[in-house]
């Protein structure tokens, strides 16, 4: 995908956003933490329509899944620990993951207006 001078490209922040989203969501669903800040950018080549689809559903499906468990968790739940206790409880994780959500959304946005006033 485009990217704009030394900025991420749309796909890369879409694909880190979502690296954290199946990171924290498989922890609420029992599974252990598996996510590593230092993989948060490795993102396959992104060259055709067809794997941007692919990341966007991917993406989409795991937000729409999040969104459900949390939904789902009890106020004791909620306080927690998050799979250690030097991560915080479920609420911090859930509140941090917002919180980096906008964040890149911003970005995004940012590099779309920035990407359209290129091409005219």
């Amino acid at each position: 995908m485009k990217k704009t001078g030394q900025l991420n490209s749309i796909a890369a922040l879409t694909f880190h956003i979502n690296y954290y989203v199946a990171g924290v969501l498989n922890v609420i669903k029992g599974g252990n933490l598996e996510i590593r800040d230092k993989f948060s950018f490795d993102m396959p080549d992104i060259n055709s329509e067809a794997k941007w689809k692919i990341l966007k559903d991917d993406f989409l499906k795991n937000t729409e899944d999040l969104a459900c468990q949390v939904e789902k968790l009890s106020e004791e739940k909620l306080n927690e620990i998050f799979s250690d206790e030097r991560y915080g409880t479920y609420c911090r994780n859930i509140e941090a993951l917002i919180e980096h959500g906008y964040y890149h959304l911003g970005q995004i946005s940012l590099i779309r207006k920035l990407v359209l006033s290129e091409k005219n």
